[in-house]
């Protein structure tokens, strides 16, 4: 028991796991089994037959065979004790003697193999802590390295920056020599800056004026338009009207031939009354004067009528001009 006790404790170990980890357990055996907490169990049941209880069985005795034979055996006929017990102290003096000779070997062995697991840790301690010094040196080169490229990248953007606004502020200044009064005319042009008395001719007098102006000729197109209406129909009625004045006097002029000839086949006949005589004699006369008081009474009605429709001042006087001279004609 103390011999395995100090097995284990002489036995070298895995060295502790670095900072920040642990060591995992890891099956080294041929054929892998999982490990569980709890063991499996299952309850199995069985029913038997009930049987009688039978007496235990005889042990089994040979029969003898042969004959029985018997010899004397002395003291010191077959074992001497000193004799016989030498050679196996020997044996286990000697077993002892090497056992602990390759005990002390191990415990050199284990020794030496801590001093050399002791020689690895510091080793591995000093690469590390001189990993840990070029990580850290890197570290910082790598931080300058990228704070001057990001001044560097700042200082090139300022550069770019200023030079853009140098040339923006030159072009602009360029820009605006010509602009202020192109600007200002611009805006002149279009009617930013103006008088206010051309502007309210402009907006107020003018459109009214227009306004007006187009009023008053559309009256004076629809008076004439009127007047030319009135003209048309009376012109019509007046060709109607001499139309059948022209019939009437063809049938007077037919009448008066046939009067003559009937003057000339009556001779001897004498008609009572002058005034009776005068109208034979002389017909046209009274045909011309019927005609003139029909010419009149119509003059008259034309007038009339143009009198019935309210008119400006200036085609009631066109009217009145007109109407007169076809009176005196």
């Amino acid at each position: 028991m103390q011999k395995s006790e100090h097995e284990n404790s002489c036995r070298p170990r895995t060295p502790e796991a670095v900072d920040g980890r642990q060591h995992q357990d890891v099956q080294t055996e041929l054929y892998l089994e999982e490990l569980i907490d709890r063991i499996e169990e299952a309850d199995v049941e069985a029913q038997t037959d009930d049987f009688l209880d039978r007496p235990p069985t005889p042990l089994f005795v040979p029969a003898k065979s042969g004959i029985d034979v018997s010899t004397e055996i002395k003291a010191g006929d077959l074992f001497h004790f000193d004799t016989e017990v030498k050679s196996i102290v020997e044996v286990l003096v000697g077993k002892t003697v090497e056992q602990s000779c390759l005990e002390v070997l191990e415990e050199e062995e284990l020794e030496n193999l801590r001093c050399q697991q002791r020689m690895f840790l510091e080793l591995r301690n000093a690469e590390k802590v001189e990993q840990q010094r070029l990580e850290e040196q890197d570290r910082r080169l790598r931080e300058e390295k990228n704070r001057r490229m990001k001044q560097q990248i700042e200082i090139i953007r300022l550069e770019k920056e200023t030079a853009e606004k140098i040339a923006a502020k030159v072009f602009a200044q360029s820009y605006l020599n010509d602009l202020v009064p192109t600007v200002f005319c611009t805006l002149s042009d279009h009617g930013y800056f103006f008088d206010p008395v051309e502007r309210d001719v402009e907006q107020g007098f003018l459109p009214w004026l227009m306004e007006s102006v187009s009023e008053e000729l559309e009256q004076q197109n629809e008076a004439r338009l009127i007047l030319d209406m009135i003209i048309r129909e009376a012109v019509t009625q007046r060709h109607i009207e001499y139309h059948s004045l022209d019939e009437q006097i063809q049938q007077a002029k037919l009448q008066r031939d046939d009067l003559t000839d009937r003057s000339g086949n009556e001779e001897g006949q004498i008609f009572e009354g002058g005034i009776e005589q005068d109208k034979i004699n002389d017909p046209d006369s009274t045909l011309t004067d019927s005609l003139g008081n029909e010419l009149k009474q119509n003059e008259e009605n034309d007038i009339k009528k143009t009198d019935e429709f309210e008119v400006p001042n200036e085609l009631s006087q066109i009217i009145e001009e007109n109407a007169e001279e076809e009176i005196e004609e």
